[in-house]
């Protein structure tokens, strides 16, 4: 009888004991001082591009727009329920890990490719891939070149600190090419050295190359990117270590705009939707029972400002790359998960 009650005794203070651990994990998972700090300054600061098109770009009015500035504003939109809240920090590839690190902004939403090391020894965490890319090359249409195998002793512009320049040199050494690396300092002087005549080819993730092309030169014609993707660069937003629920709210608000367009609520659908959907639907939108913002520390509509004032991520991609923008890039890897793609919302349940 006795052992029975020490028995007992010992599991109910084991459960005790379970229970005040997971509690305390939750706290400390959901505790973090960015969402603080940008309440108290009133506006969430983004690392963005210098300049591509269809990812982020200052208009003639000094507007910025593109796929990554949608995100920025999307975490604006989620925060204070104003899109608008959203600033901008114009970065280099040098410059924007080490802003990151300082704090100079809150998230990187720079085109910036995951990889191990970047993810594991710079004291940063990416959240969700938002553009699944891969480098290539542009050459000039008169070279007559359809392949980058046939650039041998060819002259490469490539910009310093990017991803890039070791994906060059591993990808030649391999195919035993020789070639000469332009390695220039940033993407502008890159553009600039390659449309003036210094190199025979620039290399650059795909879309970039297409973005220049389409915006950098009066004839696009003239130029020609090659079928060939020589690496795999999965772009991501990038956050400091150190603070979970800041990590959780930069994911899921991308994970809103993929669940928004997998089903099918759009901007000029989502107050018809919020009205007359199904249960699901309504506790995504945060305007029937349940709801999901309190446990990111948000209002239960974070979703529904998201897409009321940016839009699902279809409607980003089509405006900012896709088939309603100049580049009119394809989907492929981008596309839902129904479609072929890649982008999968976590179940938001």
């Amino acid at each position: 009888m006795r052992i029975d009650l020490l028995r007992s005794a010992a599991v109910v203070a084991a459960t005790a004991f379970g229970v005040l651990l997971l509690s305390s994990v939750g706290r400390d998972a959901s505790a973090g001082p960015t969402l603080d700090t940008l309440k108290a300054r009133g506006y969430v600061q983004c690392g963005v591009n210098t300049g591509v098109s269809g990812f982020s770009i200052p208009d003639s009015q000094g507007n910025w727009k593109g796929l990554d500035v949608d995100m920025c504003r999307g975490i604006a939109a989620a925060v204070f329920g104003d899109a608008s809240k959203a600033k901008y920090t114009p970065l280099t590839a040098q410059q924007r890990f080490t802003a990151l690190q300082s704090g100079e902004i809150d998230v990187l939403l720079r085109n910036s490719t995951v990889t191990i090391s970047r993810d594991s020894s710079l004291g940063l965490n990416y959240t969700a891939m938002n553009f699944y890319d891969g480098q290539g090359f542009v050459v000039r249409k008169d070279l007559k070149i359809s392949s980058f195998k046939q650039l041998d002793g060819a002259t490469i512009c490539v910009a310093q600190g990017t991803t890039h320049e070791l994906n060059l040199a591993d990808t030649f050494r391999a195919n035993n090419i020789a070639y000469k690396p332009v390695v220039i300092e940033n993407q502008d002087r890159m553009y600039d050295a390659f449309f003036g005549g210094r190199c025979d080819a620039m290399t650059q993730d795909l879309s970039a190359l297409a973005a220049a092309v389409t915006t950098q030169t009066k004839n696009p014609g003239d130029y020609v990117i090659l079928p060939d993707r020589i690496s795999k660069e999965p772009l991501a937003p990038f956050v400091r270590h150190g603070d979970d629920q800041w990590f959780d709210i930069v994911k899921y608000v991308f994970m809103a705009m993929v669940e928004a367009e997998e089903k099918g609520i759009t901007q000029a659908n989502v107050d018809r939707m919020a009205e007359s959907g199904g249960p699901d639907i309504k506790r995504f939108l945060g305007v029937g029972q349940g709801g999901y913002g309190q446990g990111l520390g948000l209002d239960d509509k974070f979703a529904y400002n998201i897409v009321k004032q940016v839009g699902n991520y279809g409607e980003s991609f089509d405006r900012n790359v896709g088939k309603g923008s100049p580049l009119k890039l394809e989907r492929g890897l981008n596309d839902l998960w129904t479609r072929g793609g890649l982008m999968y919302a976590i179940p938001f349940r």
